[in-house]
């Protein structure tokens, strides 16, 4: 993705052409195969599906038009391919941004929770010495009560 992220999308005629793509040049692929038709030499291409079988009956100033507008249609099917991975990149970025965010926050939970357990279990012992010591000052009162009775 970070090819793609890096790679200039321009648009020519309505079409969209990605520069800089590994070395490889549309306008130089279609010049020479332009080049090669107008001397006559045509390419040796029979199982080649990209014109279709009434292809054959074409002209080659035809097939040109058809190879061309077969071209644009890839080009935009690229262009739409290589925003949706733009688009997607952008959203798993957001989605690592917040992921990282809620992992933070769980962490501060964590601590707060740890601290508010050992508190909780500090005024557990608390009580129950409380307790005791009021149980012990109970006895002491029965305990006087009877003395004084």
């Amino acid at each position: 993705s970070s090819k793609i992220r890096n790679m200039d999308v321009q648009s020519a005629d309505g079409v969209a052409i990605l520069e800089d793509c590994i070395g490889f040049s549309l306008t130089k692929t279609i010049s020479k195969v332009e080049e090669k038709l107008k001397k006559g030499v045509l390419p040796d291409c029979q199982d080649d599906d990209i014109i279709p079988r009434v292809g054959n009956e074409m002209g080659a100033e035809a097939q040109i038009r058809f190879l061309k507008a077969k071209l644009r249609v890839t080009q935009e099917d690229l262009a739409n391919v290589v925003f949706e991975c733009r688009k997607k990149d952008d959203e798993n970025q957001n989605l690592a941004t917040q992921l990282k965010d809620i992992e933070e926050e769980n962490t501060r939970l964590q601590r707060t929770f740890s601290l508010q357990q050992s508190q909780t279990e500090k005024y557990k012992m608390l009580s129950q010495e409380g307790n005791k010591k009021t149980e012990r000052l109970q006895q002491e009162v029965t305990a006087l009560e009877k003395v004084f009775q």
